[in-house]
Formats: structure tokens, C-alpha cells, sequence
């Protein structure tokens, strides 16, 4: 290859870098100014898995905090769970690279979910309800004020079907939560963001990704199948995913079927009454007829 030619290719990932960054922080920013993540003076703890999402999500914040008319920290947290291989030195070594505030939390937690898990058996749920408690006490303990993690678009659909087929509940991830135990504020800036771009982003962006081996070789994983069969949609049928977005910020609790949600008691017949002074329309419960 020549000098020419490889000059061309790095100039056109280049714009394609800069396409995909101004993209993603505007959507970025427009879910952080829909749903009031962030504030003036927070302390935004960024948790980093070492996956393509987490690192975007702290690279494009970092990129608004530079232009943001509000001033707010931002500190890098990795929690290392101990899993066989796991190369701790990848994520402490971008982050000296990039300049940030970072911290290591050591816990071996990949023992006890091998413990605690059959083996065959989905290891996500107790994996990810260990993290969460330490990464939320770890949070109090250094006055951050806002948890920022990296899921997207995608993965807040993939819980919306996950939830609903296994589930039975219509319930996704919001893009801002109160956690269970009232001590913390957890936000998902990425919420509008589509998986393949970020994708591509860190590829252009050469991200040190670290694989999951805990979790990520196990084969057949219902939330597999749920991103198979939308991504499938995506394919054949563009646009579906996007309205399907769009409807869990459009929902109408009186055409759905959630009694503590909608009062269906208070729906009444009315009929017109004949009598002048009685004018308008009169109701009539139709259990008493």
C-alpha cells in the first residue's frame, strides 16, 4: 500500500470519527438534558467494564465536560471481579493515558458466582447484583452524586422484550433511576444511542476492549436471542427499531390493561337527558343498571 493511499484511508476515518462523535454526544447531551443526569457540581462516577460502551460513554462525557455550561467531575471506576485471565493492567493503563481520575476495586466475585451459580446456568444475575452493591457503596463512600453506566438504545429494548417474554412485565431500563436502596442516583447517558454505532466508534477509535469470560462464552443466553431477533428487524425492516423506541416514550396507561396504573372503574355511560334542567350529559354506571 502506498503513502497516498494509506493517507486517504486515515483521512477518511478521521471524518468518520469526528461524524460518529458528533452523533453520539448529541444524542448523548440530549438524554442528559431530557432526563437531568447530570447538574451542576456533580461528582459522575463512570463504571468501566472494559467494553466498547463504557469506554464511549466516558470518552464522549469527557468530550461535553470541556463544553458544558455547567461544571461537573467526572472519576473512572473499574471493578476488578478477579475472573481467570482478566488483564488488569489494560484499563489502568488508558486511563493514566487519557489523564482521568480512575480506581481499581478489587473483589473476587468470580468465586463466588462459580460458587453460588449450577454450572450450565445463566451467571448475569447474581454477577451483576454483586457489582452493583459494591460499585454502590464504593459510590457513597466517595461522595460521587450521579452512576453513569454504559447501556444504550439496544440493550434497553433487549430488557423491554427480555421482561415481557420471561417476565411478564413491561419494564425496561430508565434512563435514570433511584437505586433500591435510596442511596444513589444511576444514570444511562447512552440511552439513545444505537450499539452499532458505538461499535464502529470504538473501532475507529482502537478502545483496549476487554472481554467478559465470565459471562460472555456461555452460549444461548436468552438476551442473545432477544438482540438476534432485533437485529433481524433492523435489517429487514428499517426504521422498527426506532418506533419501537419511540413508543416507550409515548405510552397511553388507558389503552393498555394495568388496573394500578389506569382506574378503568371510573369509565361511565353517558346518555342525554331530556330534562332542560338537567342539560348536558348525565352518567350512568353501567353495574347499576
Amino acid at each position: 500500500m502506498t503513502a497516498a493511499m494509506k493517507s486517504e484511508i486515515g483521512q477518511r476515518e478521521r471524518l468518520e470519527r469526528n461524524k460518529l462523535q458528533k452523533l453520539l454526544r448529541r444524542n448523548v447531551g440530549r438524554a442528559i438534558a431530557d432526563f437531568n443526569m447530570i447538574e451542576d457540581g456533580d461528582k459522575v462516577m463512570c463504571c468501566l467494564s472494559g467494553g466498547k460502551d463504557s469506554y464511549a460513554m466516558l470518552d464522549i462525557l469527557l468530550n461535553l465536560q470541556k463544553h458544558a455550561p455547567i461544571s461537573f467531575e467526572i472519576i473512572a471506576v473499574n471493578l476488578d471481579q478477579k475472573q481467570p485471565g482478566f488483564p488488569e493492567h489494560v484499563l489502568p493503563d488508558y486511563l493514566k493515558s487519557i489523564g482521568v481520575e480512575f480506581y481499581v476495586i478489587e473483589r473476587d466475585t468470580y468465586s463466588i458466582v462459580k460458587d453460588k451459580v449450577p454450572e450450565g446456568k445463566t451467571t448475569c444475575g447474581l454477577c451483576s447484583r454483586l457489582r452493583r452493591g459494591i460499585l454502590y457503596d464504593f459510590a457513597v463512600e466517595h461522595g460521587c452524586t450521579k452512576i453513569a453506566l454504559g447501556h444504550h438504545r439496544d440493550d434497553i429494548m433487549e430488557t423491554l422484550f427480555l421482561n415481557m417474554f420471561y417476565g411478564g412485565k413491561m419494564k425496561a431500563m430508565p434512563p435514570k433511576l433511584k437505586s433500591d436502596d435510596g442511596r444513589n442516583i444511576v444514570i444511562r447517558p447512552m440511552a439513545y444511542c444505537r450499539e452499532k454505532d458505538i461499535e464502529r466508534y470504538a473501532q475507529i477509535r482502537e478502545f483496549p476492549i476487554i472481554p467478559c469470560n465470565l459471562c460472555g462464552s456461555q452460549e444461548d443466553l436468552q438476551r442473545q436471542n432477544i438482540k438476534m431477533m432485533l437485529q433481524d428487524w433492523d435489517k429487514r425492516f428499517p426504521g422498527r427499531l426506532e418506533n419501537m423506541f419511540r413508543s416507550m416514550q409515548n405510552v397511553l396507561p388507558s389503552h393498555l390493561a394495568d388496573t394500578y396504573l389506569y382506574d378503568f372503574n371510573k369509565l361511565e355511560h353517558y346518555k342525554r337527558d331530556d330534562a332542560a334542567d338537567m342539560g348536558g350529559l348525565e352518567p350512568i354506571n353501567i353495574l347499576n343498571i
